[in-house]
């Protein structure tokens, strides 16, 4: 059995303080702890990365336009965009493989932080900076909120099936969108459902991290918030740019 207040164990970075998450928790809060600071810490990194490639691709004009106007370009940018759905079958057997599993999560964030900068290239920089300060602003809050609502011994695993289902209208809602244009209210409508399943999504996976991820799915845990938050970020540039039009 492992002892939960052991000296040495409070100056370990590994491990976090001894105090439950939730009211029916069993495991160790402090391995529990210290897996969250993990995951927190792989998602920092890859915000990080993200920001860095998304902020060259909008400054380097260049590099927008050769996507934008050349056929190399836009077969590039489909590669792109294809890359993370390809990446996450290798990553699926090797996720628990260092550093393998390490190598091709920077591979994943790379490839969706360019497809991330190529999607705010065109866009001004008032509405990036609207979108990233309220994704920031919702991604606290809800982050905060679902610790605090796991401590009171809330529950949200519920939400996985209502989430899975909202995902699946709104890519069909899209597909309707591609082949039947329904205007600039159509996008805003899309940019909002997107807003609140990806908050949704926040909560659930939140939630999912704090309860049920084991310890070596730290890889899956980060990809899933990380999603979240950028799915999020396009929902609302998606929005505001609407409106903006």
């Amino acid at each position: 059995m492992y002892q939960w207040n052991l000296p040495y164990r409070k100056n370990d970075v590994e491990f976090g303080v001894a105090r439950p998450l939730y009211p029916t928790m069993l495991e160790s809060p402090e391995f529990r702890w210290g897996f969250i600071r993990k995951v927190y810490s792989i998602i920092a990194f890859q915000l990080l990365a993200t920001i860095a490639v998304a902020a060259t691709v909008v400054s380097v004009r260049p590099i927008a336009l050769f996507f934008a106007t050349t056929g190399a370009g836009l077969a590039l940018y489909i590669v792109l965009i294809i890359t993370p759905f390809i990446v996450m079958c290798p990553l699926y057997y090797y996720h628990q493989k260092h550093p393998v599993n390490y190598f091709l999560l920077g591979i994943f964030t790379l490839a969706l932080a360019f497809a991330v900068g190529l999607t705010c290239a065109f866009t001004s920089g008032k509405i990036i900076l609207e979108s990233v300060i309220l994704t920031t602003a919702v991604v606290l809050a809800l982050t905060f909120y679902t610790f605090w609502a796991s401590k009171k011994g809330y529950d949200f695993n519920f939400l996985g099936p209502f989430l899975f289902a909202s995902v699946i209208v709104l890519i069909v809602f899209a597909l309707v969108q591609v082949l039947f244009p329904l205007g600039r209210i159509g996008v805003m409508i899309y940019g909002c459902l997107g807003s609140i399943i990806f908050s949704g999504y926040i909560i659930y996976d939140t939630d999912n991290l704090i309860k049920r991820y084991s310890y070596d799915e730290y890889i899956w845990a980060a990809i899933s918030l990380y999603l979240d938050i950028i799915n999020l970020f396009l929902s609302l540039l998606t929005l505001f740019r609407a409106s903006d039009s």
